[in-house]
């Protein structure tokens, strides 16, 4: 019997990690088997998370937060979870391995998905010529012309990344303005390589084994062009990956997991959850690790509630509403 799992491997799921290890309750996280890390392992400059003036990697600040959560006791198993029990005092949750798994609490932090733009020829050259991220593929098309989809800092952030390949980066956006922060935006616009297509959807991606280019729709006439390309990045935005626990807990209308207040306690005692998850909002690495110190905190206190050794001694039960802060100062005074 575990005290507490942890599925979801990215800031969130880390954090809560190392909180929760230096607690003594042994957390194990469930790292997935071909995502570990989160988005971060496919982000290259971290220029905004605390700590790193020079900035860092995505992919290494993720590893320094596994090596930290590791040093205090937490268990890591690349795994996928494929289903999970919620009911009840005790939780259970099975592996793709086939093994199973108790625990006394969850944190879910799995994170979001991709968003698919979902047109004609998306799916059948994914991996041909449509990608979900630079960082990985972006090799791949050196001295060749792409395009970018989308308008935010994901999107303005791929590009620039793949200036430093490709001869020329379309980046085509719906709208005649970017909805990407000031510095990401002046970024891009002072880049050469880079163009922009406003007011322009993508409705089809051409090629049969590969990309040669993309049908192009107006916003404001719905007149339709092509536009050859060699490559297709797609950056519109992430899903929540709620997909386990649909009809198990209750969501948002934006599709997060909803939580109650600034807590991470959701709406089945005992299942906690955090980062992009219950986030449709701010998103961003550093508001993920909070969310999952929160969690860790929360789990804390609901084993305290149940006696669970290596809790913390506190009064009283915090998923019925009470205050962790009063309990400890009762927990202090007796």
């Amino acid at each position: 019997m575990r005290h507490v799992i942890i599925i979801g491997s990215g800031p969130a799921g880390y954090t809560a990690a190392i909180y929760a290890a230096r607690a003594n309750l042994e957390p194990l996280v469930v790292a997935s088997s071909v995502e570990a890390g989160g988005d971060l392992m496919t982000t290259t400059d971290v220029e905004n998370f605390p700590g790193f003036p020079e900035g860092i990697q995505g992919p290494d600040l993720m590893t320094k937060m596994q090596e930290q959560a590791e040093r205090f006791g937490t268990e890591v198993l690349y795994d996928d979870v494929v289903s999970l029990d919620v009911d009840g005092p005790v939780k259970k949750i099975v592996l793709g391995s086939g093994a199973e798994y108790e625990t006394r609490s969850i944190v879910y932090a799995t994170g979001s998905a991709h968003r698919k733009i979902g047109i004609e020829g998306e799916e059948r050259l994914s991996g041909r010529g449509v990608s979900y991220c630079a960082t990985c593929d972006g090799f791949f098309f050196r001295e060749r012309v792409i395009a970018v989809v989308g308008g935010g800092d994901s999107a303005m952030e791929e590009a620039t990344f793949l200036t430093k390949f490709a001869s020329k980066v379309y980046v085509i956006h719906r709208r005649e303005e970017l909805r990407a922060s000031k510095i990401m935006q002046e970024r891009a616009f002072a880049n050469e390589k880079i163009e922009f297509v406003w007011n322009s959807a993508v409705v089809d991606v051409l090629g049969e084994d590969a990309v040669t280019g993309v049908v192009l729709e107006s916003t404001v006439d719905g007149t339709r062009s092509e536009l050859a390309l060699d490559g297709l990045f797609v950056a519109i935005g992430n899903d929540p990956r709620t997909h386990l626990v649909h009809g198990k807990l209750d969501l948002t209308p934006e599709g997060t997991i909803w939580v109650d207040g600034r807590s991470s306690r959701t709406s089945m005692p005992g299942v906690f959850a955090a980062g992009d998850v219950i986030d449709p909002t701010y998103r961003q690495a550093v508001t993920a690790a909070g969310s999952g110190t929160v969690a860790a905190l929360d789990v804390e206190h609901f084993l305290a509630s149940l006696g669970e050794a290596g809790a913390p001694d506190v009064v009283g039960d915090p998923i019925a509403g009470l205050d962790p802060s009063t309990d400890r100062q009762a927990a202090d005074a007796a």
